[in-house]
């Protein structure tokens, strides 16, 4: 329904959107921040990663349960308590003794806000649809976008700037130090938790429904396992049976008892049988292998930036800005072209730019000009940006109206899974051939230069694995194409 004509529906956007700025920058500030954590924790590049991985699995485990809270609790209430979690994160993370064996706290602090995160994003786009007029919703999904779109973008450049030395805005100074990222996620949140309790209506009807947690722990479990065992890969190597074969397996089983589960309940938790219809399959694994192929870059260049070319945590932001800037503004592009020549050859092409983007990355070396790998990664995400909201329109466009939402909830849980997935496999991997590649430590001593050279080689052989995987996804993800149908308006 629409809210009453008393409410102020701008000023609730205002609190929703700036409630969402904070959880975005959350999502992205870490990207060039992760080889000062290195340092601060003292701990390795798979360890560090977990600080996204956690992020990206929780938030999307919370995507299937956001709609059930949304039609259980009221709006106000679901968005306090979601700004506070997002405080609680986001505090824990920030005041997290710098030791190692208190990391654990900083992930915690980590998954918390994902929790958070994985409740206020997906509820913005449907309470824009039930508080604005089919006339007015444009003007607001816009400015929507312009928040939720650009905030990722400027995460990790924000982050560089910050941790590149002191600065003082409006009296407050930010020192060069990691909890200064967390300083201005926490000041937005606090002003949306602020405003919240004056501004925020209950603008969706609330209905008595009953959750099956039976499927929400077997996700959770089956989820966690899975991404635990990847994780593990870095310090106890592929065949370890305890912590690595162990976890996986029982995540896989557990995984195939929750689709099963799924496939008996009348009302399920979340409704694997959209993915019975091929034109929602296809280009939903493309869009899988699309993300999973940017990830495979955007997460491990800064750390390469930063580990073998020594370059500042801001500059690694800028070579990373341009390319966010770029996806940005080829998004509305996309939805042009999507229109006029279908989304088979727009993702042809959109596939084409990413794997030409990308194979260059697997020559990178310790010289390579920082201008040569900021047009060739703002060039991979044009071909990201050509790719994602087609596919993501094929496929929705592919089901009935009454199955879009569940449509949309399986797509985001996979995107979001599989973000996680990836993230911990490759960081794994890269960790993996550092560790395999890297001189005994006595060679150190006897020879510190020739030591210092093959550590220098075996981060770079790592990354290229990293980046070799990103390419092998983008050819996959091409391949894939061609299995699906040719249209250009998404029509059933």
């Amino acid at each position: 329904m629409n809210i009453k004509p008393s409410y102020n529906r701008w000023l609730i956007l205002l609190v929703l959107m700036t409630a969402a700025m904070s959880g975005a920058l959350m999502q992205t500030s870490l990207g060039t921040a992760l080889p000062t954590l290195m340092k601060a924790f003292s701990i390795d590049l798979s360890t560090a990663q977990q600080a996204t991985t956690w992020f990206l699995l929780v938030n999307g485990m919370m995507i299937p349960l956001s709609a059930y809270l949304a039609n259980r609790i009221p709006t106000k209430i679901l968005h306090i308590v979601a700004y506070v979690l997002l405080l609680v994160g986001v505090a824990l993370s920030m005041f997290t003794p710098a030791q190692k064996d208190m990391w654990w706290l900083f992930v915690a602090g980590r998954i918390v806000a994902a929790m958070a995160v994985g409740i206020m994003m997906p509820m913005l786009q449907v309470l824009i649809i039930n508080m604005f007029k089919p006339a007015e919703r444009g003007a607001a999904m816009g400015m929507m976008g312009l928040v939720v779109g650009m905030s990722p973008a400027i995460g990790p450049t924000l982050s560089g700037w910050i941790l590149d030395k002191d600065h003082t805005i409006l009296g407050l100074t930010l020192s060069n130090d990691w909890r200064s990222i967390f300083v201005i996620p926490f000041i937005i949140i606090v002003i949306a938790t602020v405003l919240a309790p004056f501004l925020l209506k209950n603008v969706m009807e609330t209905q008595k429904l009953k959750l099956d947690y039976s499927s929400l722990i077997l996700s959770v479990a089956g989820f966690g396992l899975f991404l635990w065992g990847f994780t593990n890969v870095a310090s106890q190597g592929w065949g370890d049976f305890g912590q690595v074969i162990v976890p996986i397996t029982a995540g896989v089983m557990l995984l195939a008892v929750f689709a099963w589960r799924q496939l008996k309940l009348p009302v399920p938790f979340l409704d694997i049988r959209v993915f019975a219809k091929k034109e929602f399959t296809i280009p939903t694994v493309a869009l899988l292998l699309a993300t999973m192929a940017m990830y495979g870059v955007e997460m491990m260049l800064p750390t390469y930036l930063q580990n073998v070319r020594g370059l500042s945590a801001l500059d690694s932001g800028i070579t990373l800005m341009w390319g966010a800037l770029f996806m940005g503004f080829m998004s509305p592009v996309a939805g042009i072209l999507y229109n006029k020549v279908g989304v088979k050859l727009l993702c042809f092409f959109g596939f084409g730019v990413l794997t030409l983007g990308t194979v260059p990355y697997i020559f990178l070396n310790t010289t390579t000009p920082t201008v040569v790998i900021s047009v060739l990664y703002a060039l991979r995400m044009a071909g990201i940006a050509l790719v994602m909201m087609p596919l993501t329109t094929a496929a929705m466009g592919a089901l009935p109206d009454e199955k879009g939402a569940d449509g949309t909830a399986a797509n985001n849980t996979l995107r979001q899974v599989s973000s996680s997935v990836v993230v911990a496999l490759l960081t794994s991997i890269v960790q993996n051939v550092i560790n395999n590649n890297t001189p005994s430590s006595s060679l150190k001593t006897s020879d510190p230069l020739q030591y210092a050279g093959k550590v220098l080689n075996a981060s770079m052989d790592g990354f290229q694995t990293a980046f070799l995987s990103s390419l092998i996804f983008a050819v996959i993800g091409f391949v894939f194409v061609f299995f699906m149908k040719d249209d250009k308006k998404g029509e059933k």
